[in-house]
């Protein structure tokens, strides 16, 4: 979600085709909104409260080869989650203040260090705050820049994921719900009866295709230079005055720092077992965040999100084929 209030997911998994991409966003809301609810759908048949016992039905397998390759695809993905997130720290920095040395991104992995080894229950809670505020925004600019679309203008996508509109949106939506599932089986215990679920997976469907088409209609409308840009959506932030654009950052910044955290922590906590071998590994990616950083944050996003979309197709076509 936050990678989408960005813009840069839209822009290199949708408006590369145009108007296509219209039909993709529209495509991959519906598909989002039937996973969510065919999730909660079997975990309540099934009283399933772990992801485990997930994989275990919706695979109908208890090998625990399976099971364990299927969890360390999620923990690689945290990992990149949080590899990516920092990447995008330093990303916005260079992007609007021009700040781009290695003592500054020494200065950011640590303080991530010094956070993850802390308690973080109040840092990971913010973003049940920030992320409303970042998608109230971005209705906002939304309706500011209510003009009409023009896709005949050349937004010059030489990054586009996939060469075919179908394909680059199941990608989309895949990798999406790869990190999506295990959160929502967290949620066990809060979504008890049929309409609840319903009301959660429509809601959840048209907001995503809400604000994806908002940022769709954006990057067209204003004619954004995305492939010189990091992050579009602070560039359109920039067209509405120095206060949005400065408003907008401090949020992002917020956000992308806490989902940085969340995702690390989640990391750690499935990988590791004793306090000394959390801060040994926590110091390890940390201090890999900024070798990583070097490739870029799009760049990473272009490469990474793909593949974790791919090895999840499997996973979205077996809930929506069997249940």
């Amino acid at each position: 979600m936050l990678v989408l209030l960005l813009g840069v997911e839209i822009s290199l998994f949708f408006n590369a085709f145009s108007q296509n991409g219209l039909y993709g966003i529209v495509i991959s809301a519906i598909i989002i909104a039937l996973v969510i609810y065919k999730v909660f759908y079997i975990m309540q048949r099934n009283n399933i409260s772990t992801y485990s016992e997930f994989i275990e039905k919706t695979f109908r397998t208890k090998k625990k080869l399976v099971i364990n390759v299927i969890n360390n695809i999620i923990n690689i993905f945290l990992l990149i989650s949080f590899l990516v997130m920092i990447t995008g720290i330093l990303a916005f920095f260079k992007q609007e203040f021009g700040i781009d040395n290695i003592i500054f991104s020494i200065l950011i992995v640590f303080i991530s260090y010094f956070v993850l080894i802390r308690n973080l229950d109040g840092i990971i809670k913010i973003n049940s705050i920030l992320i409303p505020m970042l998608i109230i925004f971005i209705l906002f600019i939304g309706i500011k820049y209510n003009t009409a679309i023009d896709t005949n203008i050349n937004l010059n996508l030489s990054n586009n994921i996939t060469k075919n509109w179908v394909l680059s949106s199941l990608i989309y939506t895949s990798y999406n719900s790869v990190v999506l599932i295990p959160m929502l089986i967290s949620l066990k215990k809060e979504i008890t009866n049929e309409k609840q679920i319903k009301i959660i997976s429509y809601f959840v469907g048209i907001i995503i295709g809400v604000l994806a088409i908002i940022i769709y209609r954006l990057l067209f409308t204003l004619n954004v230079p995305i492939n010189n840009l990091e992050m579009p959506l602070v560039f359109v932030a920039g067209r509405l005055g120095k206060v949005y654009k400065y408003m907008y950052g401090v949020v992002i910044l917020s956000a992308i720092f806490t989902s940085a955290i969340s995702s690390g922590y989640a990391f750690l906590e499935n990988t590791t077992k004793t306090t000394k071998q959390y801060k040994i590994v926590c110091f390890i990616i940390c201090i890999s965040a900024i070798l990583v950083s070097r490739f870029g944050f799009s760049s990473l996003i272009n490469t990474m999100y793909p593949i974790f979309g791919y090895l999840g197709l499997v996973q979205i076509l077996v809930i929506l084929y069997k249940f």
